[in-house]
This record gives C-alpha cells, sequence and structure tokens, in this order.
C-alpha cells in the first residue's frame, strides 16, 4: 500500500505543476500525422508562405518515417499504411524543402508503389488529392448537394446523419457537386504513384448502388421542392449557409480540423478569395490548435482541454485532493465557464430542452456531447448543491438525461442517430462517420455518473432501461466493445463500471463473464494491451505488451467488481506502479479512436489520468481490508 500511496502522491504533484494558469489541463490530442500534412497543403495551396511553421510541420513528418520509408497510424499496424505515407509525401513535396530524389522521399515512393499505389489510399484521401489536382472526382459522390434540401419529416434527411458526418460532408457535397480542384505553381506532380490507370472510388456493384440511392435522392427533393433547374443552386447556398452558422468563435467549422480544411476549399469553389476574412480567420483558428510533442510541431485534429479537466479534477478528487485545494477549485471554474447556453444541432432531435452540456475542445459553444457532460459533472458533484455550482449541475442534468435514446442506450451527440439505410453507402469508414448509435462505453459511464454521483433510484425507468441496452449488447465473450477507444477493454470498463454503479450485482451471470474475459487476457507482466486491430476485425486482438492506460481501465473494472484484491488485481497493480516510470513505445500507442482503420487518438493526458484514478480506487476500496 506504502508504494500505491507513494506513486499516488507522484501523479498528483504531477497534474498540479502543469495546470494552466486559467484552471485547465491542455494535454496533447495527438492524432497522427494527417493533420500536420494538410496543414502544409492547406497553406501552400492558399499561398500563404509560413516558412517557419511548415519546415517545423515538415521536420514532424520525417520524425515519424519507418525505415522502410512508409508511415504508420499505429506501432503494430504492420509495414506501414499507404494513405498516411501518400499524405506525408505529397506533403512534403509541397512544402518545396524536399525533392522526390531525397532518400527519405525515395523510400516513400517505392512503398507507396510496392503496396497498390496512390489507388489505395483511404476515400477520404483520395477527396483531398482531387480537390488539390492531384486526382480525378468521381462520377457520382455518395451524397449529393440536393440531399440538404429533404425535409425532416422525409424517411431520410441531412440531420439523420451524424453531427461528425455532417461536418465533413457538408463542405465535401458542395466541392463534389462542382469538382472543383485548385492547384498553384508549387504543386507537385503525384502521378508516378499511380500503379495503373486511375479507377473509380467505387466497385460496379457499388456504383449502381449509389447511382439509384444518388437519383432517389434527386428525384424526392425535385418532387417535393418542385424547382428542378433551380436546385442545385439553392441545395449549395443551403449548405454554405450550414458550414458558416456552424463557424466557432475562433473561425473553425465545429472546432475540427477536417471539416475546417474542407470547408475552406468550398468556399473557394463558391468564389471566395483565399484572402477572404472567413477564411483567413478559419487558418489562423487551424494555426491556434498547434502543439508541441518531443520538440515536434503538431497540428491537433482540436483541442482537448473541457475533456482533459473534467477527467483530471475528478481522478484528483478520487486520490484524495480536496475540493478546497486550489487546483480543484481552479478547474470548477474553467468548467463552469465552458457550459453551454447556445442550441446547437443536438435539439433538432431532442425538442423542448434546453443546453446544459459540455463539449470537447476550449472553443465548442454548441455542440456538446454526452461524454464531457457526465464528465464535467462528475468532476464537481461533491459540490453539486452549493453556490456556484447549483444551477449548473441542475442544466447538465437535465440535458444528460433528455439525451438517452429510445432504445435505451446513450449516444455521443445526438439522440437516435442510427439509420441502418445508411449502412448501403458505399463511404469508407462509414459507421464511424455517419452513425451516432448507443455505445457501450457512453451508456456505460452515464450510468456509472448517475449511480454514483446523483440521487436519481436505482428503480428509475432510465437506469432500467440504460442497464437493458448494457446487457442485450454483451458480446458472448463476456466483453463489451467501445466506440471511442480501444476497443473491448475500453467498452468493458465503462460497461462494468456502469452496471455496477448502477444497481447490478457483481455475482450477475453477466458481470462475471466479463471478469473471468480481463482475466484470461491479463498479460504474463500483471498489465493489459489491446490493438488497434480491434476495431478493423470486431474482435478483441491482443497487442502483445502492455500499456498503462488499458491496465488501468482492466483493473478498475475488476475493483469495482470484487470485494477482496485478487491475484489479478495484486499483479496488474504492481504492473502499474513499476511501469509508471518506465517509458517505450507503448506509452505513445493510440487507445483512442475517431474513424476505425483511419484515425486514432493518443491522449498525452491518459497516462496519469487513468492510473490515478485506479490506484484511488484500489486505495478507496481496500485500505483497510
Amino acid at each position: 500500500m506504502e508504494n500505491i500511496e507513494k506513486t499516488i502522491r507522484q501523479i498528483v504533484e504531477e497534474l498540479k505543476a502543469c495546470q494552466s494558469s486559467d484552471g485547465s489541463w491542455d494535454f496533447p490530442f495527438e492524432t497522427g500525422i494527417s493533420t500536420d500534412a494538410y496543414m502544409i497543403i492547406l497553406l501552400r495551396t492558399l499561398e500563404i508562405n509560413e516558412e517557419e511553421l511548415i519546415r517545423e510541420l515538415t521536420k514532424r513528418l520525417l520524425s515519424r518515417q519507418e525505415k522502410n520509408g512508409s508511415w504508420k497510424l499505429y506501432h503494430d499496424e504492420g509495414e506501414g499504411n499507404v494513405t498516411a505515407t501518400v499524405e506525408a509525401y505529397y506533403a512534403l513535396l509541397y512544402s518545396t524543402y524536399y525533392a522526390k530524389s531525397d532518400p527519405p522521399m525515395r523510400a516513400a515512393k517505392r512503398f507507396i508503389v510496392k503496396n497498390g499505389g496512390i489507388q489505395r489510399s483511404h476515400m477520404f484521401t483520395k477527396i483531398m488529392l482531387a480537390l488539390t489536382g492531384q486526382y480525378k472526382w468521381p462520377a457520382f459522390f455518395p451524397i449529393p448537394v440536393e440531399f440538404i434540401l429533404l425535409p425532416l419529416s422525409f424517411p431520410i434527411n441531412f440531420y439523420d446523419i451524424s453531427v461528425f458526418g455532417r461536418a465533413n460532408l457538408a463542405p465535401i457535397m458542395i466541392l463534389a457537386s462542382k469538382k472543383y480542384s485548385k492547384k498553384t505553381k508549387r504543386s507537385p506532380d503525384l502521378s508516378d504513384l499511380f500503379t495503373s490507370r486511375q479507377s473509380d472510388y467505387y466497385s460496379e456493384g457499388e456504383l449502381r448502388k449509389l447511382k439509384t440511392m444518388a437519383d432517389y435522392m434527386e428525384k424526392a427533393v425535385k418532387n417535393i421542392i418542385g424547382l428542378p433547374f433551380q436546385l442545385r443552386q439553392m441545395a449549395i447556398e443551403r449548405t454554405k449557409q450550414y458550414m458558416i452558422s456552424h463557424i466557432e468563435p475562433d473561425g473553425t467549422f465545429y472546432s475540427y480540423f477536417s471539416s475546417t480544411f474542407l470547408m475552406i476549399f468550398a468556399l473557394l469553389s463558391l468564389g471566395h478569395r483565399k484572402d477572404d476574412p472567413i477564411i483567413l480567420k478559419a487558418v489562423d483558428g487551424l494555426k491556434r490548435m498547434r502543439c508541441t510533442i518531443n520538440g515536434h510541431t503538431h497540428m491537433q485534429y482540436t483541442t482537448a482541454d473541457v475533456w482533459n479537466t473534467s477527467l483530471i479534477s475528478f481522478a484528483l478528487q478520487n486520490a484524495g485532493v480536496p475540493q478546497s485545494d486550489p487546483a480543484i477549485k481552479k478547474a470548477g471554474e474553467y468548467l463552469l465557464e465552458r457550459q453551454h447556453y447556445k442550441f446547437g444541432d443536438w435539439a433538432i432531435h431532442n425538442r423542448g430542452v434546453m443546453p446544459g452540456g459540455w463539449g470537447f475542445s476550449d472553443i465548442n459553444t454548441f455542440n456538446p456531447d454526452v461524454d464531457d457532460t457526465t464528465a464535467s459533472l462528475r468532476a464537481f458533484a461533491a459540490t453539486a448543491y452549493t453556490s456556484p455550482f447549483r444551477e449548473s449541475w441542475d442544466r447538465g442534468m437535465l440535458w444528460c438525461l433528455s439525451m438517452q435514446n429510445d432504445d435505451g442506450g446513450w449516444p455521443a451527440f445526438e439522440k437516435n442517430i442510427d439509420k441502418k439505410i445508411w449502412s448501403l453507402l458505399p463511404i469508407e469508414g462509414n459507421k464511424f462517420l455517419i452513425s451516432d448509435a448507443s455505445s457501450a462505453d457512453l451508456t456505460g459511464r452515464t450510468l456509472e455518473f448517475l449511480g454514483n454521483y446523483t440521487n436519481l433510484p436505482k428503480e428509475h425507468q432510465i437506469v432500467k432501461d440504460g442497464i437493458k441496452w448494457l446487457l442485450s449488447n454483451q458480446e458472448k465473450d463476456g466483453s463489451w466493445y467501445g466506440r471511442w477507444g480501444i476497443c473491448y477493454i475500453y467498452g468493458t470498463w465503462a460497461a462494468m463500471t456502469g452496471l455496477l454503479a448502477a444497481g447490478t450485482s457483481p455475482e450477475e451471470k453477466q458481470i462475471q463473464e466479463a471478469v473471468h474475459w480481463l482475466k484470461r487476457i491479463q498479460n504474463e507482466d500483471g498489465g493489459w494491451g489491446e490493438s488497434c486491430h480491434s476495431d478493423q476485425r470486431n474482435r478483441y486482438i491482443p497487442l502483445r505488451a502492455s500499456n498503462i492506460t488499458q491496465t488501468s481501465w482492466a483493473l478498475d473494472s475488476l475493483i469495482a467488481a470484487e470485494k477482496r484484491p485478487s491475484r489479478e488485481i495484486k499483479s496488474g497493480i504492481h504492473f502499474l506502479i513499476n511501469k509508471y516510470d518506465q517509458w517505450d513505445w507503448t506509452d505513445d500507442y493510440p487507445v483512442g479512436q475517431g474513424m476505425g482503420g483511419a484515425f486514432y487518438i493518443h491522449y498525452h493526458s491518459y497516462r496519469y489520468i487513468f492510473p490515478l484514478i485506479c490506484l484511488g480506487s484500489y486505495v478507496n476500496k481496500y485500505k483497510m481490508k
């Protein structure tokens, strides 16, 4: 116990030392190299000659290149990732600081050609290549721009797509309708990356389905609106207004890098000058997302300040830091200021509910999510009924409860966004982009919050429906799949802690199945580790190494389920304490995901947060045993 408490004190001191002056924690939100590459491409396309930034980004790109010339999304991906390598290769050439004859570039080209050429890139990379003149636009885009005109009463409409999907698809719908592309005098020639004649984005079968669906949407719009000759312009204007009305105060579109990047090109396609104030402010917003990782500049996809701050505040309190501590008080003040007062798209499917949630990033003002809301509420639960937290608590609670899906689970951003027809669309990453279905991680964490930190009765129908959803969505092996993390360990942790907090007995058959599953996959060193391959193969794939974040999730689950520290718990705690100060590649392994197979997240805060929560829970439960 002495070593445990020593490690707790160490983590607490480290976290207090790096709190920002405004009360937040701004640990990097690292998402590979795509945003770095896209920033170079954007600056060169707009002919904004920020040479220092461009040089810094090229250095980071090269620092991440593998010996065989490739770039990877995660350590155990295999030889490399064609999409990431194409993006890095393109950006380095466009920077003009590197030539095709340079050894790193020759190695990258060999890898791309060897593995199928530029045609093997992800669909969204092909779109970026098309709008910068390196790839042909497809004959049909899966969702025509006229789709935005369909009314909410129509069986499928624009707002049946997840908010993350809408943010990225809206500008693409404009760009695809215009087949827009823009080259500059510095644009490199990537034609030598094609290993054969450019193929379409889709197979012949997919193309037939796509044309049928696109024709159906277009006819539906014409029949409803009745203006066949003006439809396209009307749709483009409506889509433009959607983008403009969802710009955050910092100029970014929904505070996402990818959607802002695409919005800039969409505005260019509509005749906006490259020095238009809207475009320049958007670029400045993106530049403010830069951070430094291991001495290199990285463009974050978004910031994670609210998420980091709410989790860290709770972790500190769970470890014994009192609410009166200056770090906790400053964090609480920061979180209060970030609660939302604006209506967002979430209100379309959740009418009659006032704003009250929290968003993920420092700059979110209208796009709250359930996870950040419960995390923020959990962070000041101990002072919820005191001023100035009471009003915020009530608004946040009402918003959170209202977001429960009809099936009993909770989504991330918007309720009841899970129409199965979208699975027919030939879009890579479709299920991650289009749907915002109930998930074990969101549902489990919401139940854990409701069960441990509110007075909501365990017999309440909201709780019962959440439990029912979780129990009916358990995997056959006893695990649960987590949508926003990697993957089955993550989902199982959230589901188990949620069910137990909501009143499910630890002896319940399905809890015991989860306990046995976690114990079966424990590594010999006492830790746990899961590969990013899991989300693509739809089953648990071991990492063949342990990392402290996933170990903490597994341990926290077992601690919640077992009255006394089992052999597996003791072994895991031993690993956690010994590993905490020993850095290796597993500490940089992404354990979060936005889009399986394409977009993974390394949260730099997690190596502090989850070991601290886990160790704090261990001490709180077992100290007297």
